[in-house]
């Protein structure tokens, strides 16, 4: 089960990650086509984080290659991955909580030069996320857990980013939320942005997702289209409570 893309908007190979003297990444490849959604999933403890945040730029590879759009990444920091396109939604949200949720919008694009542009975004994530728009006025610390999991996509794709990671989006959230947030991750990968879903959920994961691969003990165990993961005997006993 193994499919990697032609036409590679990321491509990482043989990437280990080292840190408080555990070796949590143990030679990782990984592939994303444009527009395409990949789903990463595994137990507690796999490596998935870790390597959500080494391409982010937040942890640093001791070995292994990552190209993004055709450039490497390990010479870059974090601020300027976000500048070329690649946003990390953290696992927890990250909100600002003392600030409005427009304005934690507005943090979103601080990269980007282009006012007028960023009013006409703006206006499309409200449009994007409804119940935002008739909170933008509100501190983002009272928002619900769900509210506020809103607030830092949005915020994310206020950078204009080609590819982005999203790292368990549905925690703690109530089925009703977690519907509309994997609703809204549908609709963002239908508009062009490739997408790197994390998630405990995994049924849900491979549901929405083209493809997908299987993390243990930091190593892909197993990789192809989500259907057929989803039909694995494999990821249907760890994974699916088949």
């Amino acid at each position: 089960m193994n499919e990697t893309s032609p036409t590679s908007i990321l491509e990482v190979r043989a990437l280990h990650v080292a840190y408080g003297g555990i070796q949590a990444l143990k030679g990782i490849d990984l592939d994303i086509a444009p527009c395409e959604l990949v789903a990463l999933i595994g137990s507690n403890g796999a490596g998935k984080t870790t390597t959500l945040k080494a391409l982010a730029g937040l942890l640093h590879p001791t070995a292994g290659k990552v190209h993004y759009a055709g450039k490497s990444l390990l010479a870059c920091a974090a601020h300027q991955r976000v500048r070329d396109g690649l946003a990390l939604v953290p696992e927890g949200r990250g909100v600002f909580a003392r600030l409005t949720v427009e304005e934690n919008l507005q943090m979103g694009a601080y990269t980007r030069r282009d006012t007028a542009q960023i009013s006409a975004d703006l206006e499309h994530k409200y449009a994007l996320f409804p119940r935002l728009a008739e909170r933008r006025t509100q501190l983002a610390g009272t928002l619900s857990g769900g509210e506020q999991q809103m607030v830092a996509m949005a915020r994310a794709l206020m950078g204009r980013p080609k590819l982005l990671m999203l790292d368990e989006p549905s925690m703690g959230l109530a089925p009703m939320m977690v519907a509309r947030i994997f609703e809204t991750i549908r609709d963002i990968s239908a508009q062009g942005v490739s997408i790197l879903l994390v998630e405990q959920n995994a049924k849900l994961a491979l549901q929405v997702a083209h493809r997908g691969y299987v993390m243990e003990s930091g190593l892909i165990t197993l990789s192809g289209a989500s259907s057929e993961l989803l039909s694995s005997d494999a990821v249907q006993h760890a994974y699916l409570g088949g």
